[in-house]
């Protein structure tokens, strides 16, 4: 699916005459500047020397962690990462065993959307270049295959499939415009007009907080017709098929849309997880207390500590943390970025670390099922031009970007130049597709994903490319995850603003104060990394105001102004 809205230009303070600004991720709950904080030559704000050095343990050394845990050094604290798996978190690129290491797997986060302006700042930091991912029907892929109810149809544009599809994606448009008033949310996502933006989402929320996405379609005479809403589910466009998120609250689909997170695509050149490790080894020019060639790395000596196994109050509203060599240090404040479930699974926990609806909250979230496989190619063969019966050239690719309703779904072809080993995502899948995947090994998983795309390609042998073993994962199944990303059902909006809003601790009892949520599932846009990035700045603020400190006047961080931008509070009786 991509949206309706123009591409987004690279964000700035001001824009030729004639151009609109662009589309970020400002808002609809929160609309706060984030890129705007992160750039300001003030810094993100101080906290008293007397308090420098002081230790804040930072539990999961995923992206939201790293980032928390980079910010709070350079203030002067000293963060004490916890990380039970590896750096990174759900940025996890691997290699294939026996191939050249450059030749690489996004098993979690793999594309990324300009509008994503906060990460954008530390991709930018740390040095890192992106280059377009090849979505279906996206500008920079070469060709789409839509096979649907055993009909495949090769597009190189929307215009090439057959009418069915541009009506399925002028539905979509007007369900968004009659149903979400989605002209004037983008204007004023696009000016940054936050009163708009506000005036607009709260009349969305109390409107459609109780409504599922399908619910949502069923409801535009647009999408009248159980085709459209069948063919719009399966294979939809840009990204894909929508129908793994018909039952999530219509909320989270409009906070994608609005945002283009779901639009014009960007993958990080070497691989995602550098990002977090780069982080790591980074060595701030601005840093305060601690001396020039300070990293998180210097600070813990190379690795950050282990699993947390045990989380509990202990005298003087301290936070005590066990971890599973048996160490056990103590706290002032903490954040804690992994998956929220890990507090009522994995780890033990107080019922004294955070208030009864905060605990329901986490305990309610809803988490979506995710699973991929990628198998190493000698080189990008699906670019050679097809050929018929006779041997005559087709005017096709041998293979294309394909969407289909076959158990893959989705096949991406990711190469690296010409002649030179790839790679190709046999299927990347979500929700009851993957957990078709979940009993089979990779090997198994394979060949019925080679079965699948032999009844697309007939005459493609993929086989016959393959230069080592696939490698797999199932989000659902990794022990400190228990699956892929945050995804609120109808109703969950209350649920999700008490996790969001945590960072505000002046409104919590004085003996729930000094632990810090934050992570993509605490964010309004789980599964996007900017949601990671931006509620670790909320933590980060949470805790420089926990420590006495402030930011400077002229730059207010995400707690100075939450009372003007605070999200929608519904009544909860």
């Amino acid at each position: 699916m991509t949206s309706t809205v123009p591409t987004a230009v690279p964000h700035a303070d001001a824009q030729p005459a004639g151009v609109q600004p662009p589309i970020t991720m400002f808002g609809p709950d929160f609309p706060y500047a984030y890129d705007d904080y992160l750039a300001h030559p003030a810094g993100l704000g101080q906290i008293p020397a007397t308090e420098h050095g002081a230790e804040v343990a930072v539990i999961g050394g995923g992206l939201s962690g790293i980032v928390a845990a980079y910010e709070l050094m350079k203030m002067g604290l000293k963060p004490v990462v916890y990380e039970a798996d590896r750096i990174g978190g759900r940025l996890r690129t691997v290699g294939f065993e026996g191939c050249d290491p450059e030749l690489t797997a996004e098993m979690g986060a793999m594309r990324f959307p300009p509008s994503s302006t906060a990460l954008r700042h530390y991709i930018d930091l740390v040095g890192l270049e992106t280059r377009p991912f090849p979505n279906p029907l996206a500008p920079g892929t070469p060709s789409t295959v839509v096979d649907l109810k055993g009909e495949s149809h090769y597009a190189k544009t929307v215009d090439d499939l057959p009418p069915v599809y541009r009506e399925v994606m002028d539905a979509w448009t007007s369900c968004l415009e009659e149903g979400a008033d989605f002209s004037d949310m983008n204007r004023a996502l696009r000016e940054r007009d936050v009163p708009r933006i506000r005036e607009i989402w709260a009349r969305l929320v109390e409107k459609l907080d109780n409504q599922t996405f399908y619910g949502f379609l069923c409801d535009s005479p647009a999408f009248k017709s159980f085709r459209h809403r069948e063919i719009f589910g399966q294979v939809g466009f840009g990204t894909g098929g929508w129908d793994t998120d018909f039952p999530n609250s219509i909320l989270e689909i409009l906070r994608v849309v609005y945002t283009e997170a779901d639009d014009h695509h960007r993958s990080i050149v070497g691989g995602s997880q550098q990002l977090p490790l780069r982080l790591w080894e980074d060595e701030p020019r601005k840093i305060t207390h601690w001396p020039a060639g300070t990293s998180l790395s210097s600070l813990h000596e190379g690795a950050p500590l282990p699993a947390v196994t045990r989380l509990h109050r202990t005298s003087g509203n301290r936070i005590t943390v066990t971890d599973a060599s048996g160490r056990i240090r103590t706290y002032r404040a903490a954040i804690f970025t992994a998956q929220s479930w890990l507090l009522l699974s994995k780890i033990a926990c107080d019922d004294s670390l955070f208030p009864i609806d905060h605990w329901t909250a986490m305990e309610r979230t809803h988490y979506m099922e995710s699973s991929k496989l990628f198998v190493p190619v000698d080189r990008p063969f699906w670019l050679d031009p097809a050929v018929d019966d006779r041997g005559v050239p087709t005017g096709r690719d041998t293979m294309s970007m394909t969407l289909t309703d076959r158990m893959t779904r989705g096949t991406y072809l990711l190469d690296n130049g010409p002649d030179r080993p790839a790679v190709i995502c046999l299927s990347y899948t979500w929700c009851d597709d993957s957990l078709k995947w979940l009993p089979l090994s990779a090997e198994e998983r394979m060949e019925v994903m080679l079965n699948s795309l032999r009844e697309i390609y007939p005459k493609v042998d993929i086989r016959k490319h393959l230069i080592g073993s696939p490698v797999t994962v199932s989000w659902e199944n990794e022990p400190y995850f228990m699956g892929a990303f945050k995804a609120n059902l109808p109703g969950h909006y209350r649920y999700q603003r008490r996790l969001f809003t945590h960072f505000m601790q002046d409104r919590l009892p004085a003996d729930k104060r000094g632990i810090f949520l934050a992570g993509d599932d605490i964010s309004w846009t789980a599964g996007w990394a900017e949601g990671a990035v931006q509620t670790a700045l909320n933590a980060v603020w949470g805790v420089m105001s926990h420590f006495g400190g402030a930011t400077d006047a002229t730059n207010p961080g995400p707690g100075d102004l939450y009372d003007e931008l605070a999200p929608v509070e519904l009544p909860e009786d």
